[in-house]
């Protein structure tokens, strides 16, 4: 006897709505960090310390709310509690620790006046007082572990500003190697005494946002905050820090600056200005208690720094709303039977990234939208060979080129801190083509082994700095190329042509056994739309793109990729998405430009676009997000 399934069959699921994709839905609901209200101190306060590993588990103590004071709060995420005192009474003093685990070090009081040396650890429930320090000093930086502290800076009788730093081991404390910049006022951030960065304060009267990195011997002076200041909240590591708040001038400052490892970057501002608070957590979850704008009366207020969004480090983009690829679907608000499928025509939009610090066409590049090297380049003048870095949202200024070039290609080790570029021209005066190759390493560029053939505007593709493929570009004032040059980490071999030689770039993608050459200039006068795949041996005509044109930007895989930009002529700002079997014409940039100072990305999803040409050099950057699966409407023929 047939069954239930037998006779009725399988049930079509029923939505109301279709699945976002993963890529809209990160645009919709971004990830960004914020401040919020939370629990009042119970004393105002300004010139406390502050320990905790986030928002919810936090400890304050010391500060003046009218006179120096070792009260000790608790925080739970909501409200504070009052707990035992520290047994020295003090303000501007520095804090290490954890909200169970904690150390109170440093200070000052009056009257009468005392400058602490005094350390102090908590337990969880009470201080105790433990070896001092060698030098007794206050609003100075600290930061670490209880067992293992690092405290710079400050100010003393007679000396202001200091610039030595102590190391505490859990026990003792040993001078270390001081400070570049003597400073008082400042803030710091690190999770122990081997590691931690220095930032703002400064010497009366100036202000300061210089950065110093500690390495556990010795400190470096690293990118500046955008906004110098002094009696600044700070927190987080060496790789990711928070820097808000401080004074002067009054009010007091509210701006927020995001520290990736590299540099600044302003982010969502306090609600109220104000400096001398009391800092705890981490990066993503911090707080800032307390403090003093210029007037009174001081003040109790919390706020609370916390992210929210789509976290796409962690959230999953494959199974994003229940996006199963292959699933079949009614959709009961358009009355229509729907798949999901693998990829599709990206809905994805461009969206605006940082500025170049060089404004430049014709570079040679590399990486990803969150790690990439650009170096080279035209600047409307001479050829150069300035390198800069690309963290995802700004650019910082590298070690140069050996060679200053412009119209090279490139390969790229994912994120960027391997990466190789060659070919290129110099321009005048001495109009040369080059063969030059240099490598990234993450630091510097060195000089490796040269093309076979010197030439410009070239194309390249390659997944690694030891694995390229150089086709195509110009040997002449009409010397289109069709040569194809194979690198294998330490040599160029010449293997077979393009079928159509061509120059401006002929747009590549892919590695350097499954790459495409695409469009790029064909003489006497066309700008092509023709494709070609490399099997890592031959060139093969495949499915043109929709339009034709050179020096565009490109990333991807012969299976999915995306291309943007370029000379049609006028320029252009289209992009195109290949699927690996069609190019589908898809959102433009806003800015339309040829020559991209930089053109990569991670696949058919993401790709950035930055510098370029229009009329004049530009310096913006441009960053493309697409979606990761496809909605079909299934219809009855």
């Amino acid at each position: 006897m047939a069954g239930y399934k037998e006779i009725k069959g399988f049930q079509v699921q029923t939505r109301t709505s279709d699945p976002v994709p993963y890529a809209q839905a990160l645009a919709d609901n971004p990830y960004a960090g914020a401040w919020s209200s939370g629990g009042n101190l119970n004393a105002s306060k300004y010139g406390l310390a502050g320990v905790g590993a986030n928002n919810s588990a936090a400890l304050v103590f010391g500060g003046y709310p009218n006179g120096p004071t070792g009260q000790t709060e608790q925080y739970n995420g909501s409200s504070w509690t009052e707990v035992n005192d520290l047994n020295n009474a003090r303000g501007y003093l520095e804090g290490a620790g954890s909200y169970t685990a904690a150390l109170a070090f440093a200070g000052y009081s009056t009257p009468p006046t005392v400058t602490h040396t005094s350390t102090e650890t908590w337990n969880g429930s009470s201080w105790t007082e433990v070896n001092n320090l060698n030098t007794g000093r206050y609003n100075a930086g600290g930061d670490g572990t209880q067992t293992s502290a690092l405290f710079f800076g400050g100010e003393g009788p007679g000396v202001s500003p200091y610039a030595l730093t102590e190391s505490w081991d859990g026990t003792n404390w040993t001078e270390v190697n001081d400070l570049n910049t003597a400073r008082q006022a400042l803030a710091g951030a690190g999770t122990s005494n081997t590691a931690a960065i220095a930032f703002g304060g400064g010497p009366n009267p100036s202000l300061n946002g210089e950065t110093e990195s500690w390495n556990g011997s010795s400190w470096t002076e690293v990118a500046d905050l955008n906004t110098a200041r002094k009696n600044l909240g700070g927190t987080g590591s060496t790789t990711a820090a928070l820097a808000y708040g401080g004074r002067p001038p009054n009010p007091g400052q509210t701006q927020t600056e995001s520290w990736d490892g590299t540099s600044w970057t302003e982010v969502n501002d306090l609600a109220t200005a104000r400096g001398d608070g009391a800092s705890a957590g981490s990066s993503t979850s911090a707080l800032y208690a307390g403090g003093y704008d210029g007037s009174t009366p001081f003040k109790n207020i919390t706020e609370e720094w916390s992210f929210s969004g789509l976290d796409p480090s962690t959230t999953p983009a494959a199974d994003y709303s229940n996006a199963i690829i292959g699933d079949f679907y009614y959709n009961s608000t358009t009355g229509q039977f729907k798949t999901v499928n693998d990829g599709g025509a990206p809905i994805g939009t461009w969206a605006a990234g940082g500025n170049l610090n060089t404004a430049r066409y014709g570079a040679g590049s590399g990486g990803n939208v969150n790690s990439a090297i650009m170096a080279g380049g035209n600047t409307g003048g001479p050829y150069t060979n300035a390198s800069e870095s690309y963290d995802g949202s700004s650019w910082t200024t590298t070690p140069a080129l050996n060679y200053g070039r412009g119209f090279s290609a490139s390969a790229t080790q994912s994120p960027a801190t391997a990466a190789i570029v060659f070919g290129g021209y110099d321009g005048p005066p001495t109009s040369t083509n080059n063969t030059e190759t240099e490598r990234w390493d993450g630091s510097s560029w060195t000089e490796v082994a040269d093309l076979n053939t010197a030439r410009r505007i070239l194309g390249g593709a390659g997944a690694t700095y030891d694995a390229a493929l150089a086709f195509g570009g110009k040997t002449s004032p009409s010397g289109a190329q069709s040569l194809t040059e194979s690198w294998n980490g330490s040599a160029w071999t010449e293997v077979a042509d393009l079928n159509t030689a061509r120059w401006e770039g002929p747009g590549g993608f892919g590695t350097n056994t499954a790459a495409f050459a695409i469009g790029g200039y064909i003489p006497p006068g066309a700008y092509g739309t023709i494709v070609e795949e490399w099997n890592g041996s031959s060139w093969t005509e495949t499915t043109d793109i929709n339009t034709g044109r050179a020096q565009m930007a490109g990333t991807g895989l012969t299976t999915a990729g995306i291309v943007a930009g370029g000379i049609v002529p006028p320029t252009t700002g289209k992009t195109e998405s290949w699927n690996g079997s069609s190019w589908t014409e898809v959102n433009d940039m806003s800015t339309a430009r040829y020559g991209p100072g930089y053109g990569a990305g991670t696949g058919p999803t993401n790709l950035i676009f930055s510098g370029g040409y229009t009329t004049t050099d530009v310096a913006n950057t441009e960053e493309f997000t697409a979606a990761d699966f496809g909605i079909k409407s299934v219809t009855q023929s």
